[in-house]
């Protein structure tokens, strides 16, 4: 039974002979605590098998979950943002900009791409909260317009999918009227009769929520997702009242009347594909008024 006690006393390890793991190789789950493996994150879609806990992931892994094969043509990827107020609190606005992309690799808190789900063409807008809280700025508002034109002249259904702390507040009014722009598009995408789908991930909050994460013909959201305006902090100090229980939660809201579904991330591909094929027979077709008139 010698394998269970050392024999050998005074074994030394020098530093450069030390193996460490990798960084990133395991994760914990923030809600059961155990620890994830990264190939297990990666092949349950990044959801915890032991609780079910969907872990927050970025626009990267969500095209590898969503595009078939991970094949997709990212669009508008030069858009960056400026700094019009040269804006500063504990450091300045553009310097913020300069070590977030260096951080994180990416150019803003969106990221869009045109593939195939299923086979079936879409447009997917996707929100990273590793940029700045996922804030919305002038270039996430710029984006979604233009990735919204791009699916009205392609006649190809759009998918957002939100991920914010709400309005960029370092830009200031550049950033609060990306939630008309935003509508706005989103109104002639409705006059095309292209579908537009609205993924409300965990958190989804602020003027993302007061603007296009709820202006979807179809509203869905992965479970647990936090989802609203001001946060439950910030409510409960205001009304001086206890919230209810599961308060912002996704299933409180859909309780409520504003999602139509509730999906969990390894079922969402297929969903989607339901969606679009679903809405197919409704999409984009001449207008009656118009095939009246063109009939006189």
């Amino acid at each position: 039974m010698a394998w269970f006690k050392r024999e050998d006393k005074g074994i030394i390890t020098t530093t450069q002979e030390k193996k460490e793991a990798p960084d990133g190789i395991w994760n914990k789950c923030p809600n059961c605590k155990k620890p994830l493996h990264y190939s297990e994150q990666v092949e349950n879609q990044y959801v915890c098998h032991y609780c079910g806990f969907h872990l927050r992931i970025g626009s990267k892994e969500y095209f590898s979950v969503l595009f078939d094969d991970n094949q997709f043509t990212e669009l508008f990827a030069d858009l960056h943002s400026g700094d019009p107020l040269h804006f500063t609190d504990t450091k300045k606005y553009s310097d913020r900009l300069t070590e977030t992309k260096t951080k994180t690799g990416l150019t803003d808190a969106i990221r869009a791409g045109v593939g195939k789900i299923n086979g079936q063409d879409i447009v997917i807008a996707c929100m990273d909260f590793n940029f700045i809280g996922g804030s919305m700025g002038s270039v996430v508002g710029e984006k979604i317009a233009r990735s919204i034109d791009y699916s009205i002249k392609h006649k190809v259904p759009f998918l957002m999918i939100s991920k914010s702390g709400g309005a960029r507040m370092m830009e200031a009014a550049f950033s609060l009227m990306q939630m008309a722009k935003t509508s706005a598009k989103l109104a002639l995408l409705a006059q095309a009769r292209i579908p537009y789908i609205s993924l409300l991930t965990d958190p989804t909050t602020g003027g993302v929520t007061a603007s296009y994460a709820m202006l979807g013909d179809i509203n869905i959201a992965e479970p647990g997702a936090l989802i609203g305006f001001a946060g439950p902090r910030v409510i409960k100090e205001t009304i001086k009242k206890d919230l209810p229980k599961g308060f912002q939660t996704a299933e409180f809201v859909q309780e409520h009347g504003f999602l139509d579904f509730i999906v969990d991330r390894r079922e969402m591909k297929e969903k989607l594909a339901s969606f679009l094929k679903m809405l197919a027979p409704y999409g984009v077709q001449e207008p009656v008024a118009e095939k009246e008139a063109d009939n006189s």
